[in-house]
């Protein structure tokens, strides 16, 4: 697999500082993984929770052995249109064979594609909580990761078309997207509501007398502590991505890392106050959700924006985010538990936006723009027809006495806290 060359040769010292920063990129996934499994219910978090090693493991293995090979920067399906030379999926080898013959710059990104496939793969899974089995999840992961995953890693980050506007149009410096909000958040946000649309909500939740039940996060503490956990992962994250992608000189790290922090904090403060005037009292789980879309947004500009801005970009997040989660359930009846499309979807269109709008480069927003129009014309359908198509071989969802006995008992045989009685919920029906 091969990536972008390069506008000069990377120093030895920035690739070990992208390495080194990459290493601690995955805990960005151990955080979502955290937090998906406490806005579950009690009798699915070890299901919930070993799911997501699952998953991160199909994902990554079907990357490397297939996936790959699609999102190489060597072009293999190109054709000609209004002049331009639009190249639309890449080429490479089979397992990454020839991994050891490239480049350190190439190899880095290799295995940032890797963890950010698994990461994709994991955001359907927290939407499906409750009622998503372990085979339909898994399978759901793979085909992002062999499939739709590749397709946009190879436009934005492999060369492709996206990656071109500047060249073939002169939109600014082409469309930019160094942590992934683009071919991960928003892919699989949108592949969260294609996977909601095809298991149907739980049940109990949306009953035919009266307002969507509801069904509280199981672990306020497990979701508080992967957002500070996400934090570490998505520093690390947008900077690797910020050398890889963006080919950013180590001096203009700490102002990508600063832009994280605000966007983070940013967002928290906005929903914390939003949920306080609403309701009362501010709700922990909203909270974390406007954090954790901050940091998705980050993804898409921390390393192209100023501080005013990143702050404000946040801030935004932060107010939209209870505000389209509510939305979402209670007026067009979406059971969403981990609220994986208003954080991931939302929050990443939002900061892909928010990249072109206060980029100082004529012509950013309209590449963004571009590249926006692209992944919902692209991700969502896609997906659902992927995903329905699927589901008929591998059902997604678990059948209705499973789901009353609970992920854990159903799927392991033993729930996460056997110490705990758990009893039926009154709210089944």
């Amino acid at each position: 697999m091969n990536l972008p060359p390069l506008e000069q040769a990377v120093p030895d010292t920035t690739l070990a500082l992208a390495f080194g920063v990459l290493m601690v990129a995955p805990l960005a996934i151990a955080g979502v993984a955290l937090i998906n499994t406490g806005l579950g219910r009690s009798r699915s978090a070890a299901q919930s929770l070993l799911g997501c090693l699952l998953i991160f493991s199909v994902s990554l293995i079907a990357f490397a052995v297939l996936g790959a090979t699609f999102a190489g920067a060597e072009p293999a399906v190109a054709f000609t249109a209004a002049g331009k030379s639009w190249n639309w999926i890449g080429g490479g080898s089979l397992l990454l064979a020839r991994f050891a013959s490239l480049r350190t710059e190439q190899q880095c990104g290799v295995i940032f594609e890797c963890l950010a496939a698994s990461l994709a793969g994991l955001i359907p899974w927290g939407a499906g909580a409750d009622r998503l089995r372990l085979a339909g999840g898994c399978v759901a992961a793979a085909v992002l990761s062999v499939f739709l995953f590749p397709l946009l890693a190879h436009w934005v980050w492999g060369g492709g078309w996206l990656a071109q506007l500047a060249p073939m149009f002169g939109l600014g410096a082409g469309f930019l997207d160094g942590g992934g909000a683009a071919n991960v958040h928003v892919l699989g946000g949108l592949s969260a509501l294609a996977v909601i649309w095809v298991a149907g909500p739980r049940k109990g939740k949306f009953p035919k007398e009266g307002l969507a039940t509801a069904m509280p996060a199981h672990n306020a503490v497990y979701v508080l502590f992967g957002c500070l956990v996400a934090l570490v992962g998505w520093l690390g994250w947008n900077a690797a991505g910020a050398i890889l992608w963006l080919h950013a000189a180590p001096a203009a790290l700490p102002a990508t890392a600063l832009n994280t922090l605000l966007a983070a904090a940013g967002a928290l403060f906005a929903t914390f106050a939003v949920t306080r005037i609403r309701f009362g009292k501010p709700d922990a789980s909203l909270c974390a959700n406007g954090w954790l879309a901050g940091l998705v947004t980050s993804s898409a500009c921390a390393a192209l924006v100023s501080p005013g801005a990143a702050l404000f970009t946040g801030v935004v997040a932060g107010i939209f985010t209870p505000l389209l989660v509510e939305v979402l359930e209670l007026a067009l009846s979406i059971d969403d538990p981990t609220g994986a499309i208003t954080v991931h979807a939302a929050g990443g269109l939002w900061g892909l936006f928010a990249a072109g709008l206060f980029a100082p480069r004529p012509g950013q927003l309209l590449a963004q723009m571009v590249g926006i129009a692209a992944l919902l014309g692209v991700c969502l359908p896609l997906s659902y027809v992927l995903f329905a198509l699927l589901n008929r071989l591998v059902p997604f969802r678990v059948d209705p006495d499973g789901e009353r006995l609970g992920m854990d008992l159903h799927e392991l045989g033993g729930g996460a806290f056997p110490e705990f009685v758990i009893h039926r919920d009154e709210s089944y029906r």
